[in-house]
């Protein structure tokens, strides 16, 4: 149940939060979005070996329907396995890293508001001495 407000009319969840100060939730909001960043290159590197995996097992199929390979039943079992497998993979994958793509464009712009909330300012005068 939802904790009542207070007298400055926001829910006592979201108090906590307002009273933190921004420069540490920024920098959680970095810390979270550097995770978030190295999911989605771990994910780029599974969806490349999902695409390996399928055209692999494609491969071996043809090359085992054509005859060039010796016809087995092992064989054309773990081809089959390597083509759905990377197309599973492939398609789990994907989704994932869009998931976490919305995630990290989310943290940026709630870091962008939280760094506009401190409102820095700019030191020295821009030119070079």
């Amino acid at each position: 149940m939802a904790q009542p407000p207070d007298n400055r009319g926001v829910p006592a969840e979201s108090q906590a939060v307002l009273d933190a100060d921004p420069r540490e939730e920024i920098a959680r909001i970095e810390a979270q979005i550097e995770d978030q960043s190295d999911a989605i290159e771990r994910c780029r590197k599974m969806v490349l070996a999902s695409k390996l995996a399928a055209a692999g097992g494609a491969v071996l199929m043809v090359l085992l329907l054509v005859g060039i390979v010796p016809s087995n039943a092992a064989a054309m079992i773990g081809a089959m396995a390597a083509v759905i497998g990377g197309v599973v993979m492939f398609g789990s994958t994907t989704s994932t890293s869009g998931q976490l793509g919305a995630a990290v464009k989310q943290a940026e712009a709630r870091r962008a508001e939280l760094i506009a909330m401190i409102n820095p300012r700019v030191v020295g005068n821009g030119r070079a001495n």
